[in-house]
Order: C-alpha cells, then sequence, then structure tokens
C-alpha cells in the first residue's frame, strides 16, 4: 500500500479495485508529462470554468485587517469543485471510461461533475444523501437539468458519509466501464494527490495576485475544511513559504483534525472521528459540505508535521459570518467559507488570504432560517 503523506494515505480497498487505481495510477502520471493534457486542461479553465478568478480586498468585513478573498465563487457552477472535476473528465476520457459516479455533500461537487459530463457527453450518476438532498434542493434541481441520475441514499445520517460508500460500491460493480470521480482530496491512493494538484491552481493564482497587489507574502492564508480540497489547493501555492501561516477552520461538529484519532475510511488511512472500538462517529454541521467525519490525508500530515494549524468555527460562526459578509460587503458566501471567514477575522495577522471556495445560492433557505430572516 502507498503511503504518500507521513503515515497517512495508502489504499485500503477491495483487491477488485487494485487494478483500476493502477491504471488511474498510470495514466495520471502518463498526463502530468504529457504537453497535450495541460494545453486542454488549461483551455477548458480558461475559455469554459473562467480561470483566472479575482482577489478581492474586503474591505468592510474586518476593520484593521487586509482580509483578501480567492474569488472561487465566480468559477463556472459557483465553486473550486470545477477544476477538479474538469481535470478528472479529461483523465477518464484518456482512459476509456464513458461512465462516471460521484459522490456529493453541498451539491456543488455533484453540480461539477454533472457540467463536465454534459460538456464531454459522459453518462452520470451522483449519489447524495437524502438530508442533503433536502438541504441543497437548488444544486439537485441543477444535476438534474444538466442530465445527472442523483440516487438518494436514505440510510445512517443521510449525508455525505453514506452518499461516498454508495458511489464506492457502484464503482466496485462497474470498474470496467466506470470511473470513481471523488470530490474532495480523500480516498485511495492516487486520489488524494491527483485532486490536490488539480485544485492547486487557486493556491498559484492567489500567491501571484496579492503579491501583485500588496508588494509581499500574507501572513496567514486561511480555508474551510472538510474533505480539505479547497484548503489544500490554496495551501499549495504557499507550503513553500514558511513566513506564510496555513490555516484550516473545520466545522465544531465535524473536527476529525481537531478532535479526531488515526483510522481509515473510505480507502485511505487519515484523522477521523470515531470511537474507542474505531467505529466512525457522526458528525455534524449546517454546512453540508463540511459534514464529514473524516478529512484527506496530506491535512493529517501537514497537522503532525505543524505546517499548518487547525481550528474549529460553531454552526453560529458561520451564521454570523455569512450575514456580515453579505452586509458589509454584498456578498453571499457558501456556508463552508462562512467557517474560514469566522476565524480570519478573528486570527492574529493582518494580511490574510481567504479562499472563498463557493456562493451562498445554495444556502440561502437554511441559513435564512437558522437566522430566523425566512
Amino acid at each position: 500500500m502507498t503511503e504518500v503523506f507521513g503515515t497517512y494515505g495508502g489504499r485500503f480497498v477491495p483487491e477488485t479495485l487494485i487494478p483500476a487505481l493502477d491504471e488511474l495510477e498510470q495514466g495520471w502520471r502518463d498526463a502530468l508529462a504529457d504537453d497535450d493534457f495541460h494545453r486542454e486542461l488549461h483551455h477548458l479553465a480558461t475559455t469554459y470554468a473562467g480561470r483566472p478568478t479575482p482577489l478581492t480586498l474586503a474591505e468592510r468585513f474586518a476593520p484593521g485587517k487586509r482580509i483578501y478573498l480567492k474569488r472561487e465563487d465566480l468559477l463556472h457552477t459557483g465553486a473550486h469543485k470545477l477544476n477538479n472535476a474538469l481535470g478528472q473528465a479529461v483523465l477518464a476520457r484518456r482512459l476509456g471510461k464513458h461512465r462516471i459516479v460521484a459522490e456529493t455533500g453541498a451539491g456543488q461537487h455533484g453540480v461539477a461533475t454533472a457540467t463536465v459530463c454534459a460538456r464531454f457527453g459522459l453518462e452520470c450518476v451522483v449519489y447524495m444523501g437524502e438530508e442533503d438532498m433536502r438541504r441543497q434542493k437548488p444544486n439537485v434541481e441543477r444535476m438534474k437539468l444538466l442530465g445527472a441520475e442523483v440516487r438518494g441514499v436514505d440510510f445512517g445520517t443521510k449525508t455525505l458519509k453514506e452518499a461516498t460508500s454508495e458511489a464506492i460500491r457502484d464503482w466496485i460493480t462497474n470498474v470496467e466501464t466506470t470511473h470513481y470521480l471523488i470530490g474532495s482530496c480523500v480516498g485511495p491512493s492516487p486520489y488524494p494527490e491527483l485532486v490536490a494538484e488539480l485544485q492547486s491552481v487557486i493556491g498559484r493564482e492567489a500567491r501571484e495576485q496579492v503579491l501583485a497587489v500588496e508588494g509581499r507574502l500574507p501572513e496567514a492564508v486561511v480555508a474551510c475544511v472538510g474533505g480539505g480540497s479547497n484548503a489544500i489547493g490554496t495551501f499549495r501555492g504557499f507550503v513553500a513559504d514558511e513566513s506564510v501561516r496555513l490555516v484550516g477552520v473545520e466545522a465544531a461538529g465535524a473536527a476529525s483534525l481537531g478532535t479526531g484519532r488515526t483510522g481509515v475510511l473510505h480507502g485511505a488511512r487519515s484523522s477521523i472521528l470515531a470511537d474507542e472500538d474505531g467505529q466512525i462517529a457522526d458528525a455534524h454541521s449546517i454546512s453540508a459540505g463540511l459534514d464529514y467525519p473524516g478529512v484527506g490525508p496530506e491535512h493529517a500530515w501537514l497537522r503532525d508535521t505543524g505546517r499548518a494549524e487547525y481550528r474549529a468555527a460553531t454552526d453560529e460562526d458561520a451564521l454570523a459570518a455569512f450575514q456580515d459578509l453579505a452586509r458589509t460587503e454584498g456578498l453571499i458566501p457558501a456556508l463552508e467559507s462562512a467557517h474560514a471567514l469566522a476565524r480570519a477575522r478573528d486570527l492574529d495577522a493582518e494580511l490574510i488570504v481567504v479562499c472563498l471556495s463557493g456562493r451562498g445560492d445554495k444556502d440561502l433557505a437554511e441559513a435564512l432560517a437558522a437566522l430566523g430572516l425566512s
């Protein structure tokens, strides 16, 4: 089993998936060495997805600080998820796969997957917990309009953990024809590295942009962490800059890095929420995208090495930041991003870059009800 990030990562999967993972790893290495792959991805990113995304100074949100927002909410489909979905769709076509399965919590990865499948004419099945389907109805409707089949998952917590399990079961059954388009930097190797590389465009752009406007690097870079793909993509632009603090923000009820233990979930060893017997514990967050009892193995490694620090934000913290950003900047963030915003404004730093990983359209009903505004 491949251990990519210290003692974390690896492949803890049924034997039937090993050939598929070997094929994917070789295909990924070949793609990285192929200029045509990079040209195609760059063309799609700039003419279809809308890259580069801008860096916006939040002038009134946190008086006394200069907080820049990396605007992944302006990417096509409304979140950073499209960076990864486009790359994996191009890779799946290179591997001769014509069917895509995916999991989704907040629905943004499901929408991104449905979008690229529509763009390339691929069959698309998205698994989503029924609780998340209730919370994220607009995204369910978008996926269906785009031609995806959305399969509800009605057991357990009916959220992302169960949706992921069902997507893996489908992949095992249909491995010859199907590519599993994982939405975050989780799962068996090579997925964590693959997804992180596809999302690293966020950090590379942000680093160039903040240097251009400020003439120096930020003191801190902040991003929300569920599975952790927007955070790892942002961090990768700054990880070599030792003067820059990397701060990940988890939901307080799903803080697998802050309160978890080492264990295996969905094919990889990482930091997870589990009891003393290793049974996976339930996670909670008002944000469907952070409601996951595990995290990408690279984040666990960054925590252990001390290169990144991880904090928690409660539902109440996130809701306050959600409302405040809307009223001070005219920007409605995803509830996921609101967790990062909540901790950024009380961080002991003056110049900060925050990944605004998505827009809040999908969260309006849930947030307004919780705020008593509906």
